[in-house]
Formats: structure tokens, sequence, C-alpha cells
């Protein structure tokens, strides 16, 4: 019985220096709370740096992505201006050729025509060279030879029209350097000046083209 009165008696005597000792330190009841707010306070800090640096990331990101934008757009209009000139070039090229494949169907018997070109001048001279007082039923043969050149001439002139080819008679119209060959210039009486007076060779076109000038007389003031 004396032992468990003693043990009771420490155990009421620990107690009472536990409960002493916390009302003689408030302050080791706040520490753990002052701790609490600093350390909330600088997360605060750290957060709002971390959050400010992400911005300035940000802001070095976007700029870099404008400059990559303006580079790229940069690129696309001259590659767009590239394509532009090309684009025109080929078009300018293919009316060039077009133009010239229908110049080669217009005037690739240009060379041909002025072979065939002396041979109605023979037509042309033989027929001029027989006297119209000989063509008689008298002189049949005669006349039949006539008759057939002059069928014949008909005939290749015929030939020379289908194909563009025209004759080129320019008596009394006015001297074209283009068309015309001035053999000599002449006053002549009753006559404009600047017209033609004879025609001493007819001339050719073939189309707008000129094949053979005609050789003329101009005349002149006096």
């Amino acid at each position: 019985m004396a032992g468990r009165g003693v043990q009771r008696l420490l155990r009421q005597s620990y107690i009472g220096l536990g409960a002493s000792a916390l009302r003689t330190s408030p302050r080791w009841l706040c520490i753990p709370v002052t701790q609490q707010k600093s350390s909330g306070k600088n997360s605060d800090e750290d957060q709002s740096h971390n959050q400010s640096e992400q911005k300035a990331e940000l802001t070095a990101a976007d700029k870099t992505l404008l400059e990559e934008k303006s580079k790229l757009e940069d690129q696309l209009k001259e590659l767009n201006d590239k394509y532009m000139r090309a684009l025109a070039d080929t078009e300018n090229l293919r009316h060039r050729s077009q133009k010239l494949i229908e110049e080669a169907k217009l005037y690739g018997i240009q060379a041909f025509c002025k072979d065939l070109l002396e041979v109605a001048d023979v037509l042309e001279k033989a027929t001029a060279s027989v006297p119209k007082e000989e063509i008689k039923d008298e002189n049949p043969h005669l006349k039949s030879l006539y008759e057939g050149l002059v069928m014949t001439e008909g005939q290749i002139q015929k030939v020379f029209r289908k194909h563009g080819v025209l004759k080129l008679h320019p008596l009394g119209a006015k001297f074209d350097p283009y068309e015309h060959e001035a053999l000599f210039h002449s006053p002549v009486e009753g006559k404009e000046p600047g017209t033609i007076a004879l025609v001493t060779k007819v001339g050719y076109k073939l189309h707008e083209r000129t094949l053979r000038p005609a050789l003329v007389g101009v005349v002149k003031e006096a």
C-alpha cells in the first residue's frame, strides 16, 4: 500500500512540472506557426519569381516566332514573285511560239512562191508578145497556143490567190516604198507628184508580206 502511494505522488509531481513548463514557455508553442507563415511567404515569392521567368521566356519565344514568321512571309512573297514572273515568261514564250507557228504556216511557201513568180512572168510576157491582130481563125495553131497560154496564166494566178499570193500592178497608185521599187523619177504632165506613172514589172505579196516589189517609175514635180 505504501508503495502505491509513492507512485501516485511521483506521477502527480511529473504532471505538475509539465504544466508549469508549458505555462512558463509560451514562445515554444508559437514557433511552429511563425515558421509556417515564413515558409508560406517564401513560397509565394518563389512562385511569383518563377512566373516572371516564365513570362520572360514566353516573350523571347514569341519574339523568335514573330521573326521566323516575318522571314517566312518574305520568302513566300519572293517565291510568289518568281512564280508570277516565270508564269509571265512562259505565257510570252507560248505566244511567241504560237506566232512563229502561224507565220510558218502562212509564209512557209515563200521561197517556193518566189520561184513560181518567174514562171508567171514568162507566161505574162508570152501572152503579151502575141500580136492581137494575128489571133484569128485563119491562124488556128497560133490562136490555140495563145488561148492555152492565157488559160495557164489564169490558172497559176488562181493558185496564187488560193495560197494568199496577190499580184501588185500599182499603176496610178501612190508610191509605197514597202511595196514598190522606184526605177526613176520623172515629171509627167497631168499626173500628181508621188504617183506611179509606169510599171515595168509587176510585184507580188504573200498575205501581208511583200514577196517582190513592183518596179515602177514615179512622177516628180516639174
